[in-house]
């Protein structure tokens, strides 16, 4: 039954928001700890990670507010141009000039101090593109023919991502990619159709490009190169290891002292885990998986759908992230970089995700529930 008008139903999710502020929030709090010290003696400010992030959290909530009272619906009217801006700036991190290359990788745009890494606006295209082409005709999920445009889409997409490269994302773009087709109705025949090339093509990837096929090798022995490819795992190992069950405390991590890299993105669960221990951990993600409970609520709920591909693939893919990010800082498995959603530094992540949540609430205001 639909609630009447003041209901829930009209009200939305508001747990899911107070979630999410909560998590941002605890965010920054950790991103001060994790770089005081570096952000200290690079920039010559304790406070400049924070700062940024503070920034893109204020960005995110106003994008947020405007997407909870935007009619989730009319984002169909947005697909192409939505995609069409995805791929440009996907090629233009390629562009001189334009690009912006960190650490031997070109992931971002910029114009002066301001960059976009439009890998992140990537995943919401596709999410858009696929929810938007089989709501119009549901029936396409049945056939080959049918999912080849999401297919493509999606393979585009990851094939420009690599190329930057960024493995780490093009694994999460190219599982999302599968969990829309899957959640769209899918046939198991064409899903094993896709496995098998799939499977190739991540181990001819491994073997192209040597550094992959050195964090494969540290991943399976880190202490073989504890100096070189083994040093980060081991300092995050190092890091949850130190925190035992109750934590070192808040700010008292010691891995973030320069032995831990990119504390403050990548790796900052472990300091997290350092400073609050596995049961400081346990509550953290049940935080974690209480929006993804919430999130797939409001799929399950959704009224239309174009409501329930959108929601789901939103929270499909901030868990994903999150999962991989923790099984990448407990050795579980090959390190790679991606940033641990609403949590890690990072501005453009940060405002997509908020902005996400923002339609995922509108699908949940908008939807029916029952009793």
């Amino acid at each position: 039954m639909k609630l009447s008008r003041g209901g829930e139903r009209e009200r939305g999710d508001i747990l899911l928001i107070v979630a999410v502020i909560i998590l941002a929030v605890l965010g920054v709090v950790f991103i001060y700890s994790a770089s005081n010290y570096s952000a200290s003696a690079t920039y010559g400010d304790a406070f400049y990670f924070v700062k940024k992030q503070a920034i893109g959290i204020a960005i995110g909530i106003a994008v947020m507010i405007f997407m909870c009272f935007f009619d989730y619906r009319k984002l169909a009217k947005f697909t192409i141009p939505v995609s069409i801006a995805s791929f440009v700036l996907l090629v233009l991190v390629f562009i001189p000039g334009i690009g912006v290359e960190n650490y031997g990788a070109k992931r971002w745009v910029g114009v002066g101090s301001v960059t976009l890494q439009p890998s992140e606006i990537s995943k919401f295209a596709l999410i858009l593109f696929a929810a938007s082409y089989f709501s119009a005709h549901p029936d396409r999920s049945k056939t080959f023919l049918g999912i080849l445009p999401v297919l493509l889409f999606g393979l585009a997409t990851c094939l420009l991502i690599i190329l930057e490269p960024n493995m780490s994302i093009t694994v999460c773009v190219a599982t999302l990619m599968m969990t829309m087709l899957f959640a769209a109705g899918m046939r198991i025949k064409h899903a094993v159709l896709m496995l098998i090339p799939a499977i190739g093509a991540g181990v001819l990837l491994i073997l192209m490009e040597p550094y992959r096929l050195s964090r494969l090798t540290a991943f399976l022995n880190p202490w073989s190169n504890p100096k070189g490819e083994g040093y980060q795992l081991l300092q995050s190992l190092y890091a949850l290891g130190s925190g035992g069950w109750f934590g070192v405390g808040l700010f008292n991590s010691r891995q973030k002292y320069a032995f831990l890299p990119f504390a403050e993105s990548d790796f900052i669960l472990s300091v997290i885990g350092e400073e609050i221990g596995f049961i400081g951990l346990l509550m953290f993600f049940a935080l974690i998986g209480f929006i993804v409970y919430r999130g797939m609520r409001a799929a399950s709920r959704a009224k239309d759908l174009f409501g329930f591909l959108l929601a789901l693939g939103i929270t499909m893919i901030f868990g994903i992230q999150a999962v991989i990010n923790a099984l990448v800082v407990t050795g579980s498995i090959p390190p790679t970089g991606l940033p641990l959603p609403l949590v890690s530094s990072g501005n453009t992540a940060i405002i997509i995700f908020m902005a996400e949540m923002g339609v995922i609430f509108n699908i949940s205001k908008n939807g029916a529930l029952t009793f």
